[in-house]
């Protein structure tokens, strides 16, 4: 009887308590519910049909020829196509240069205005100022800067050197043309890193400071042994993010140089859009898409390795 009564006590206990968790349930699901969406909508549906895209001789405009399946015939071409591994490299070789071009630019400038300088915050706005410049009025500014012979740059080169450098094919010349897009693109994109890194800054307790310079800690040591070490997160950050940028790049290429002299900045945007929009093979453009998400996720993912390792 003792025991009928123990069980009888247990279920009446257990029936709030699964109550209470199918509750729960329900409120989680439903706080989910629209990053579910938005990730379907903006992300999963458009990569599936990318793929499906891919699998297809899809052209750009309706013919009255059926689209019909090609597999992977499409993904073969362009491992195939030596253009495509030219822009694969070309987008390999600014990325290689413009982290330490962007990141290192964006380190010095936010060092030099986290100090107590007059008229400080109107600096900081001053060197932000061309992040939130449209990257077109950008390319304008600076293919007039480029311009060959007469340009800025070449006058001041000239100035400079008192005649002795020549003028400079900036964009024209396949050995300057992506060197002057890493230009372009590190002075463009600073400000956005430098405010990130002002913030790491300002996120280093003020007393670590002070316990190295209790210790007889020059600045020297300060700087190596207790910002480098406080901005180590920023520093992963910055990598990562100028990474992804930098695989993505289009605007300047489409802007300044079409993918010239000679396809030496030819990059994979600008390979997959003239694909899909001047040669209308929007299926082999889609074949290109899908490697480039699959580039971006791979980069994705080591940024979460690096997160998880260095505790961010």
């Amino acid at each position: 009887m003792a025991m009928q009564q123990a069980i009888s006590s247990t279920s009446v206990r257990k029936a709030p308590a699964r109550r209470h968790d199918r509750g729960r349930l329900m409120q989680e699901a439903a706080m989910l519910a629209p990053a579910v969406i938005l990730l379907t909508l903006f992300l999963i549906l458009p990569f599936l049909l990318s793929f499906w895209t891919a699998m297809t001789n899809q052209p750009l405009v309706p013919r009255p020829t059926p689209v019909r399946f090609v597999w992977f015939n499409n993904f073969i071409r362009i491992f195939q196509d030596d253009l495509f591994w030219t822009a694969l490299w070309n987008v390999s070789r600014f990325t290689f240069w413009i982290i330490p071009a962007q990141c290192g630019l964006a380190f010095a400038t936010a060092l030099l205005l986290h100090q107590k300088l007059p008229f400080r915050n109107l600096l900081r706005g001053m060197f932000f100022l061309p992040a939130i410049t449209s990257m077109v009025v950008v390319c304008v500014i600076w293919g007039t800067l480029f311009q060959y012979p007469t340009g800025p740059f070449n006058q001041i080169l000239g100035f400079l050197s008192g005649g002795a450098i020549q003028p400079i094919d900036w964009l024209g010349d396949p050995q300057w043309a992506m060197f002057s897009l890493v230009l372009l693109s590190a002075w463009q994109a600073y400000g956005f890193q430098m405010i990130v890194y002002l913030a790491g800054l300002q996120g280093i307790p003020d007393e670590l400071y002070d316990a190295a310079k209790i210790d007889g800690a020059n600045v020297f040591r300060r700087f190596w042994h207790v910002t480098m070490p406080g901005l180590r997160p920023t520093h992963v950050f910055g990598l990562v993010i100028t990474t992804i940028q930098a695989f993505k790049l289009y605007t300047q290429v489409a802007i300044l140089t079409q993918g010239g002299p000679k396809s030496s900045t030819e990059t994979v945007v600008h390979y997959m859009v003239r694909a899909g929009f001047e040669e209308q093979k929007m299926g082999y453009a889609s074949a290109v898409s899908v490697i480039l998400f699959v580039i971006v996720l791979v980069i994705a993912l080591i940024q979460r390795q690096l997160l998880r390792r260095f505790d961010v």
